[in-house]
């Protein structure tokens, strides 16, 4: 295993938690490296993107399949946002308003990359959060998730 790989694996566990690396990125994942820095940019399985790093903050974002991969992972559930209502609307890469969070990740920070499910655990989106979890439950108003791609509709 490369090096690069184990500590991609190490960045993935502290940003998501334990054992979302290996799941992320298991022996067969191919890296794609900057052509100005030579750093890691891009993460792939086969030809499927799993992820993007961004060596500027030391985070991913992660894209669908990248989260159908982390929705795998028994007990997931920190950087997970459950809706039931305007399922159509996310899933085509419209933004989330907190009226329509029905649970929410404990630890929620704005900032944190974060997956939005439905109530029968599907992912429908991915996107950074704009408020904590306990703003997106309390508030009836106001952006919670700024949704980067819809399950449906991949920018």
């Amino acid at each position: 295993m490369s090096e690069d790989l184990e500590k991609l694996r190490a960045i993935a566990d502290y940003q998501f938690g334990h054992g979302a690396g290996v799941i992320l990125f298991p022996e067969d994942t191919r890296i794609e490296y900057s052509k100005n820095t030579g750093r890691p940019r891009h993460i792939f399985i086969d030809d499927l993107l799993i992820a993007n790093y961004r060596p500027t903050d030391g985070v991913f974002t992660i894209t669908i399949a990248g989260a159908e991969r982390l929705n795998k992972l028994q007990g997931f559930t920190g950087f997970v946002i459950v809706i039931d209502e305007v399922l159509d609307f996310i899933k085509q890469g419209k933004n989330l308003f907190a009226k329509h969070v029905c649970e929410v990740g404990p630890e929620i920070r704005p900032g944190d990359e974060v997956i939005v499910r439905d109530n029968g655990g599907n992912v429908v989106a991915v996107g950074k959060a704009v408020l904590t979890s306990e703003e997106m439950l309390r508030f009836k108003k106001g952006l919670a998730v700024n949704v980067r791609r819809g399950k449906e509709k991949h920018r």
